[in-house]
């Protein structure tokens, strides 16, 4: 089953919601804004990217500026926390299947999970 960690606000978790719909495959929806990730889950969610934490931070919202996570000295333990108390840090949309997982940005780029 593949799940979306998806922000309804986002106009590309929306493209990628609409094609899983189109697709037809069976899906799980994760508002991750409502139902934060705990730090184990966000840690998975990693490895299945095979990302670093700061390659899933979203630089483009104020909370990035204001606490400062530009800083490129920052552990991977600070900008976990930091995506952990402040969930719109984290890159969207995440689409997971099984143990891959990729941020759909272009909406096609979930088709690499099949």
């Amino acid at each position: 089953m593949l799940t979306i960690y998806h922000n309804n606000r986002c106009s590309k978790s929306r493209e990628v919601l609409a094609l899983l719909e189109q697709l037809g495959k069976p899906f799980q929806v994760v508002h991750y804004l409502n139902e934060p990730l705990n730090e184990s889950a966000l840690r998975q969610l990693l490895a299945r990217l095979q990302l670093s934490p700061r390659q899933l931070l979203r630089d483009k919202e104020d909370e990035y500026h204001t606490l400062g996570l530009s800083d490129l000295s920052l552990s991977d333990d600070l900008i976990i926390q930091a995506m952990l108390e402040q969930p719109k840090l984290m890159e969207r949309p995440v689409v997971v299947m099984g143990n891959k997982a990729v941020i759909a940005r272009p909406a096609n780029r979930l088709l690499e999970l099949f």
